[in-house]
């Protein structure tokens, strides 16, 4: 089967390409650049596309039987003009290429964060609020709306799925992601503190598994939550510190203090260019809903890995990978 992948070169993107060259397909891989780190394989084709050039896409979707759609912009700001343009006009776009092109299916990778997590009540399956309110940092508000803009292409004749994952972590992973980097720093003995919290946190190997199950058995105009496990933050840290042979964050600090200088401390991150501490970093612990992850289970056959296997198998490719020196890990084991 030929099939598309926009985001190609990202962490997802990534670990999804593994996986369809694994089992056999021919791979359209579309992303601005192809990085260094790319796989290796004459099953896989890279194309340079835009989401925002919608010629490109018809190009690139050409001969393709179904396309994966990744791409995304991820800001914690509240507000950001690019990302709210990639991530609805851009979905809007593929979109209406597959449809030109005649693709067989889509399936479009959104995030839990199209969930209004704020007004979850502490629970979020496929039925609850979505991130409508203007209050809603950009991110969480364009991951719904990209889903709108999707479904009037779909009321249009596209056959396409949606998944939502949770929070994304795990090898592969050359980036890092910043839940990734600070397992890495945590590893390395570089966190002597974190805050307290949890969220529900996925393996990005079983999200890659995840969207080819809802290609496969994924019903049209559906949305599917990709679940992992609620992990807390601090036990996380350590896990990975004591994969190398430390103790990790000596303690951890409540996520009510944070909250209480956001106002304070936000303004004054941004003026050194850093998001860190905004209402959207810390929304998502402060309010750590419970994922009910049944739907993907019942319908696609889902079922994903525990985060001890996940941290550890992290910790061990950062070590194969160089990013953790190994020196370290000899130190250490």
């Amino acid at each position: 089967m030929r099939i598309a992948v926009t985001g190609a070169a990202g962490f997802v993107g990534t670990n999804l390409l593994d996986r369809l060259v694994e089992q056999g397909h021919e791979v359209v891989a579309i992303d601005r650049v192809r990085p260094a780190h790319a796989i290796q394989s004459d099953r896989v084709t890279w194309k340079s596309a835009d989401v925002l050039d919608p010629e490109s896409l018809r190009t690139a979707f050409e001969g393709t039987d179904i396309v994966y759609h990744l791409v995304a912009m991820i800001t914690l700001a509240q507000n950001n003009d690019l990302a709210w343009r990639i991530n609805t006009t851009g979905v809007g776009n593929v979109a209406e290429a597959a449809l030109a092109s005649g693709v067989r299916r889509l399936v479009h990778c959104s995030s839990i964060h199209s969930f209004d997590q704020y007004a979850a009540g502490g629970f979020i399956d496929e039925t609850s609020a979505r991130s409508t309110d203007a209050k809603i940092p950009v991110y969480d508000r364009s991951k719904w709306f990209g889903e709108v803009e999707l479904r009037k292409v779909i009321d249009k004749g596209l056959d396409a799925v949606i998944c939502n994952p949770t929070g994304v972590y795990g090898p592969v992973d050359h980036g890092p992601s910043r839940i990734n980097g600070l397992l890495r720093d945590s590893a390395r003995g570089r966190v002597p503190a974190m805050i307290q919290g949890q969220f529900d946190l996925v393996d990005v190997r079983d999200v890659a598994i995840g969207l080819t199950l809802a290609a496969e058995h994924g019903r049209t105009g559906e949305n599917y939550l990709l679940g992992g496990e609620m992990v807390t933050i601090y036990h996380a840290m350590r896990a990975a510190a004591r994969r190398m042979g430390r103790r990790g964050p000596a303690f951890a600090l409540p996520l009510s203090f944070f909250g209480a200088i956001v106002p304070v401390a936000e303004p004054i991150g941004k003026m050194f260019g850093s998001d860190v501490l905004s209402r959207a970093s810390l929304g998502a612990m402060l309010h750590s809903p419970v994922v009910d992850r049944t739907k993907a289970g019942a319908e696609l056959g889902y079922a994903p890995r525990s985060s001890a296997d996940t941290i550890a198998d992290l910790v061990d490719f950062f070590c194969d990978s160089g990013q953790i020196p190994r020196a370290a890990l000899a130190t250490s084991r």
